[in-house]
């Protein structure tokens, strides 16, 4: 990848910002805080089963087949419906907590720090996320990270979600970059490579668990590290 690129944009959520681990550390406290070990004899079945039903309900989301609302208060309440509690009440509860205490949590993708801390000055770096936009300004500060961003880009603003191509033209209009100087990194292939694609941009998919597909795709890295050899 020999382009001189003058602007980077970065999905957040599992790019950088380590959803899975500190996802889990919010789940394992909700399993304690509501006594769940009472009816759901394995934790971890519960944290499964809950990712399971919020990866279901995100897609729905992203289709606009769900609204905000419908994803926040149903995923919870599906994961509990699995192992047969019906308790929308503190189904809700839940999504309160898990709401409120998940932003909080710092942990990043390894070598997220060190790749930023070695782009930092080379590049404008930017944000492009479908994550809800209070959530992200949370993660992004807690985890000591806004610094490096000049433009916050969310999906909720402009009305689509990746890989809608308005959202990457709007981030480029908003940077002020040109698509021919810009990459796109993100670990999502669908909505972060593929959105990138749609509209010529350059992209570097970070397949972190080095799941197989069948994907064309510009660059591919299973760590964020190799990064360094790229840039």
């Amino acid at each position: 990848m020999s382009k001189s690129y003058r602007h980077i944009f970065f999905d957040l959520d599992r790019t950088l910002w380590n959803f899975e681990e500190n996802s889990k550390l919010v789940l394992q406290a909700i399993f304690q805080k509501f006594d769940l070990d009472k009816q759901i004899e394995n934790e971890s079945d519960f944290i499964q089963k809950y990712y399971y039903y919020n990866d279901f309900l995100w897609e729905r989301y992203r289709n606009n087949s769900i609204t905000k609302e419908q994803l926040r208060d149903e995923r919870f309440k599906l994961t509990l419906e699995h192992f047969h509690i019906t308790n929308t009440k503190m189904a809700f509860e839940m999504g309160d907590f898990y709401v409120s205490e998940s932003p909080k949590q710092t942990a990043l993708m390894p070598f997220a720090r060190e790749i930023l801390d070695y782009l930092d000055g080379k590049y404008k770096m930017h944000i492009i996320t479908n994550g809800f936009e209070e959530v992200q300004h949370i993660k992004l500060n807690e985890s000591n990270i806004r610094h490096y961003f000049e433009h916050l880009i969310f999906s909720e603003k402009v009305g689509v979600k990746k890989p809608h191509p308005l959202i990457f033209k709007r981030a480029l209009k908003y940077s002020g970059a040109r698509v021919t100087e810009s990459l796109m990194i993100g670990d999502d292939y669908q909505a972060d490579i593929y959105g990138a694609q749609r509209i010529k941009m350059d992209s570097v998919y970070y397949n972190f668990h080095k799941t197989p597909h069948t994907n064309a795709v510009d660059t591919e890295i299973s760590c964020l590290s190799e990064l360094m050899r790229i840039l």
